[in-house]
């Protein structure tokens, strides 16, 4: 599926005034906004799945949380290392093992069934790192006393203990994420994938090995999600079960839903409405989940593309007229 240059301009904007967003003073927000990006990364990695390769994954937090959960267990539950240059290879390492073994069993299934069966397997890593005492189980969860340290020997390159530096450093790693999947959504076995997507029978038919080319997608967006899961690590200062719960998975499925499915800039779009709309139904009623739910509705029958697909709709309106 090829994004038009609408949209390629709507994600360049959108990047930009993320870049400038500090220069505006609001320091308070800069918090709120850098949480913001690391799920629209979350929302762009599950788009991999649901948008281009059509496999619906109720359980994506699992990987979010593996991602968390390395980082917090290497640097405060067992104390190993804060080394960015160590941690974050083992949590995408993890992620990638972990969900090759999971994705051999998921994909042989179809439909709802890949669908209650990832959220199975999701439940067993929450309730590992919720019961297990050896992998921080508790309720509470897990408080990180420090960010990843990006040094070579004693040569600091960030200082990611400052939130502005932090800030841009999950900005570049949304956009340079984006990049390589863009990359690799036109690779051909990118292209294959998406083939899959539109008819999976008539791929297998002609020769293309279905099953692997699902798995190793599966995969990849698994390690982005851990990527997401990780950055949120080390940004909240904390982890816990949560992370890895249904509501983690429906959460950002309903991301994408606002955002829009099959275009990398719905799942950012996506990402900022679903949290500025769950924080004003928050702010001002009890029911907002009421009310979160009948907009969700009002999306899915009015806007079935989502908010990405404004400006193509507004240019063929404009076209009309």
């Amino acid at each position: 599926m090829v994004e038009s240059k609408n949209k390629y301009v709507l994600l360049a904007v959108m990047f930009i005034a993320l870049l400038l967003f500090p220069t505006l003073g609001f320091d308070f927000y800069n918090d709120m906004v850098s949480r913001i990006v690391i799920l629209a990364l979350f929302a762009v990695s599950l788009d991999l799945l649901v948008g281009y390769a059509g496999l619906i994954s109720f359980g994506h937090a699992a990987w979010f949380g593996v991602g968390a959960y390395a980082f917090a267990l290497l640097s405060t539950h067992y104390q190993v290392t804060d080394s960015f240059w160590i941690t974050l290879p083992v949590a995408l390492i993890a992620a990638a093992v972990l969900s090759f073994i999971v994705g051999l069993f998921v994909l042989r299934t179809k439909g709802i069934y890949f669908i209650m069966v990832t959220l199975a397997f999701a439940q067993v890593f929450y309730f590992l790192v919720h019961d297990v005492p050896a992998i921080g189980g508790s309720t509470d969860g897990l408080n990180l006393y420090a960010r990843p340290t990006l040094e070579i020997g004693n040569w600091v390159l960030l200082d990611l203990e400052n939130p502005l530096t932090m800030y841009y450093f999950i900005l570049a790693a949304l956009f340079f994420s984006v990049v390589l999947l863009w990359f690799f959504l036109r690779s051909p076995l990118g292209r294959a994938v998406q083939g899959i997507k539109i008819n999976e029978h008539r791929m297998l038919s002609i020769g293309f090995p279905v099953f692997r080319y699902k798995l190793i997608v599966f995969v990849i967006a698994s390690v982005f999600a851990s990527l997401a899961g990780y950055l949120f690590a080390a940004q909240s200062y904390g982890v816990n079960p949560e992370l890895l719960s249904w509501h983690k998975s429906a959460d950002v499925l309903l991301m994408l839903i606002f955002g829009g499915m099959g275009q990398f800039v719905g799942g950012i779009v996506g990402a900022f409405a679903f949290i500025l709309l769950k924080d004003v139904f928050m702010t001002y009623t009890d029911w907002w989940q009421l009310w979160l739910g009948i907009t969700i509705v009002l999306f899915v029958l009015f806007l079935p593309g989502g908010l990405a697909s404004l400006p193509s709709r507004f240019k063929a309106l404009v076209g009309k007229a």
